[in-house]
């Protein structure tokens, strides 16, 4: 499925309404370049999620998690990690394979690591649509987004 966003508000519903969506122990992948939103799509997530303190891209620490939404949310950033196995001394497979639901910023990075049934979100600029546009392709099991033509 595709979908276009014109702003960050739209950027933050799109991830907002996988949010209300997701169910445990699923992975979602957010694929794009620095700058395009991914961080906007994940704040939108964790509110969907019911998830109401701040979300911020955790650069720095790997990982972090969220325990007060409807399901717990681990938000991962592997922007950092030099080699997937470094993800081994995170015990990144009690997260990925646990009750709650994984957010990934940068997941191409770890490819090797992320289940068969993960559900990815690239989201892409294209300045010709304007500074703020972003297109949004997710690919895998996901909910119908109401007014989205679903195109694989």
């Amino acid at each position: 499925m595709r979908t276009e966003s014109y702003s960050e508000n739209e950027t933050f519903a799109v991830g907002s309404q996988l949010g209300r969506e997701a169910a445990p122990g699923q992975v979602y992948c957010l694929n794009g370049d620095l700058g395009v939103g991914k961080t906007v799509f994940a704040r939108g997530f964790a509110e969907g999620l019911g998830i109401r303190e701040p979300v911020t891209s955790p650069t720095f620490t790997i990982i972090k998690e969220y325990d007060e939404g409807r399901l717990p949310l681990y938000h991962f950033d592997v922007y950092r990690i030099g080699d997937p196995s470094e993800m081994e001394a995170i015990g990144y497979e009690e997260y990925f394979y646990g009750n709650g639901v994984s957010l990934i910023e940068w997941s191409e990075l770890i490819k090797e690591l992320i289940p068969e049934d993960a559900v990815i979100v690239n989201i892409r600029k294209d300045m010709s649509k304007g500074p703020d546009y972003r297109e949004i392709e997710i690919l895998g099991t996901v909910p119908y987004i109401p007014g989205e033509e679903a195109r694989r």
